[in-house]
């Protein structure tokens, strides 16, 4: 009896790869003290959206070249998911434990970006306040695997579209 794949292993499988992807690109931004920079954050839904198209790929490939719909959501979902864990455990500890450093950037650049909208001292205060309830790296944690999920399963709606392959009802 061959060895059947599975959408379970497969996403696993392709959310560990770019799980480590993503780590060392996470790595690289904390190092090089890119963190607040958006135009570089991009990267990481470049890369979420390419582990997407490649497991889907694989499980069609190794399903004799064919995915449903629906296996291809369930994959890039499950993929996202699995990659959004590790990458975001790996933030967690790095700004928790390894260079805490990085939140202050993130902090003082969100602090400059409000004084150039001219928000007040007092506005800026009450917001910076907020902030740091929300942006303590537990939450941070939370938010990014909550996002990694919602944006591989935006990522998987679309993508499924063109990938997938029905097999023929005849055959």
């Amino acid at each position: 009896m061959e060895n059947q794949t599975t959408t379970t292993k497969v996403a696993l499988k392709w959310g560990i790869i770019i799980g480590i992807f993503s780590v060392v690109f996470s790595t690289l931004i904390m190092v090089l003290g890119l963190v607040a920079n958006q135009g570089v954050g991009f990267v990481a839904y470049i890369i979420i959206g390419i582990g997407v198209f490649m497991a889907m790929n694989a499980y069609k490939k190794e399903n004799n070249g064919f995915m449903s719909y629906g296996q291809g959501l369930g994959i890039g979902t499950l993929m996202s998911a699995v990659s959004g864990l590790l990458s975001s455990a790996y933030s967690f500890v790095y700004m928790k434990f390894i260079d805490p450093s990085v939140m202050d950037q993130i902090f003082k650049k969100a602090e400059a970006d409000m004084e150039k909208k001219g928000l007040s001292a007092e506005q800026i205060d009450q917001a910076m306040e907020m902030s740091k309830v929300f942006m303590s790296p537990g939450a941070m944690f939370v938010w990014g695997v909550v996002g990694s999920i919602l944006l591989g399963f935006v990522f998987s709606l679309i993508i499924a579209a063109f990938v997938k392959k029905d097999k023929p009802i005849f055959d």
